[in-house]
């Protein structure tokens, strides 16, 4: 008995023929394919984002033409920061990022809500918010230039009615960048109430159920359920928008061209001036500054995010 049981609880011995032979574990984990799967997916990420990252960052140190370059040092940045109408691009780019940003968590939020719930004509309402979303950017735009011409615009024959004076949209200094971050809300709104309703959705009924037994009201149900549970729908919604914000240049593009004067410039558009004006290394610097600036915010703000939703 006894040797039978040694015999069961020892290990089979390998014989010379298996010492050379690997086992299938070590076939596997020795094996290089899997790593070369990789290979077609880094050589696109180095081609395209990689090396052009790379290479702007040299640039922006040059004075540079298509057939010549001349090294001149932070001379591109200096001149960036110091004269008023860039640096005032610079200061636009925050102030839309925020704004439209903060308006779309609030209104997608809000409109998440309404549309989660028991309404009538609930499916025909989501098709309309989201509808925005779908159409060209550059579309929006002129077709909102066109509404908010002080004269001839709809916008402000619909005011006169009830006696505003003609406004100007566009072509008031204080008012055009306000005025192309509005049509922004209205455009980019649609997609951050999808993700808060897919957010809202996926809360389980039987909170509100416990919330509704313990006599909580609306408030309270949104407080301390809706709003700490649909966190991660947050976090989506604002790091998109605040990227989006940061890089934004068609919707300004298209409606002011960065005007009246330099007033609704932002960042991208001040680059796309001046390689109109072929300063190309100052423009290069700029993009270096908009790629600086949005990472130095982005991912401080995507690891905060993180962390609260996990306390959350």
């Amino acid at each position: 008995m006894t040797e039978v049981s040694a015999t069961i609880s020892s290990p089979p011995r390998k014989t010379r023929a298996d010492a050379g032979r690997p086992g299938r574990r070590d076939r596997r984990r020795r094996s290089p394919y899997p790593n070369w799967f990789y290979l077609p997916a880094a050589v696109v990420y180095a081609v395209l984002f990689l090396v052009p990252t790379l290479l702007s960052f040299y640039f922006s140190l040059t004075r540079w033409t298509i057939f010549s370059s001349e090294f001149i040092g932070l001379d591109n940045f200096a001149q960036f920061f110091s004269e008023p109408a860039l640096t005032k691009g610079f200061i636009n780019t925050f102030v839309y990022a925020v704004v439209t940003s903060g308006a779309k968590v609030v209104l997608g939020m809000a409109l998440g809500i309404l549309l989660t719930s028991q309404i009538v004509g609930r499916g025909y309402l989501r098709s309309v918010v989201f509808f925005p979303v779908l159409v060209s950017t550059v579309g929006v735009g002129i077709t909102f230039q066109v509404l908010m011409n002080p004269q001839k615009g709809v916008i402000n024959h619909a005011l006169s009615v009830f006696g505003v004076d003609q406004i100007g949209w566009l072509t008031n200094p204080s008012l055009a960048l306000f005025s192309v971050a509005l049509v922004d809300i209205w455009k980019g709104v649609g997609l951050a109430t999808v993700i808060y309703m897919a957010g809202i959705v996926s809360i389980p009924n039987e909170y509100r159920e416990a919330a509704k037994v313990d006599g909580a009201g609306a408030w309270s149900t949104f407080r301390n359920i809706i709003l700490p549970l649909s966190w991660p729908a947050t976090s989506t919604v604002v790091t998109l928008s605040l990227i989006g914000g940061l890089r934004s240049f068609d919707l300004i593009w298209a409606m002011t061209k960065g005007g009246p004067g330099f007033t609704s410039d932002v960042i991208a558009s001040v680059i796309y001036k001046q390689y109109q004006a072929g300063f190309y290394g100052l423009s290069t610097a700029g993009n270096v500054i908009l790629f600086i600036a949005v990472t130095a915010i982005v991912i401080p703000l995507t690891r905060f995010l993180s962390k609260k939703e996990v306390e959350m």
